[in-house]
């Protein structure tokens, strides 16, 4: 099963669409708030089952919006990108040699994006650090103290068993 993962970015938040077997299969643009990533997600699960355009094909049908769009970027590679029903880019693809890779990447899409679950890494990380650390910092300080008490205790303890020493050598006699 696939899943949507919200994380930072230099200049706001992101997503990726990964799917099951761990693969990114689609890039969000970078937005400004959480929520407009949050709704950015929700167009990918919208609009997942749009039809595709393939402009690499000469003599393509235009088709309208929402619909994947198959291109040959600057490098020769072909890439893909789900456009929403206002024309806006919602998500891309890597670049792939070869069209198979494309189909292969939108057919994941469209299968993984409707029923993927939303991990949130913006949150998560930070209060799974901090509450690590906290508890050791407590714990730390306890076993110190647990450890000279001991200590002190043991050394008259020693005492007496040197008092029993003679009685043993008196045995042994």
């Amino acid at each position: 099963m696939g899943k949507f993962i919200i994380s930072k970015a230099k200049t706001g938040v992101k997503f990726n669409l990964v799917a099951g077997n761990g693969e990114i299969i689609l890039t969000s643009e970078v937005y400004n708030t959480k929520v407009a990533a949050k709704n950015g997600i929700k167009s990918v699960q919208k609009n997942a089952a749009a039809p595709v355009e393939d402009q690499t094909e000469a003599g393509f049908k235009k088709l309208a919006n929402p619909k994947f769009e198959i291109y040959k970027d600057k490098r020769g590679e072909f890439r893909y990108r789900l456009k929403s029903g206002n024309g806006q880019i919602i998500g891309v693809g890597e670049g792939y040699k070869d069209k198979a890779g494309v189909s292969n990447g939108i057919k994941s899409i469209k299968s993984n994006a409707p029923a993927a679950l939303i991990v949130d890494e913006t949150v998560a990380a930070k209060p799974a650090k901090a509450a690590a650390k906290k508890p050791a910092a407590k714990k730390a300080p306890a076993k110190k103290a647990v450890a000279k008490k001991p200590a002190a205790k043991k050394a008259p303890a020693k005492k007496p068993a040197a008092k029993k020493a003679p009685a043993k050598k008196a045995a042994k006699k």
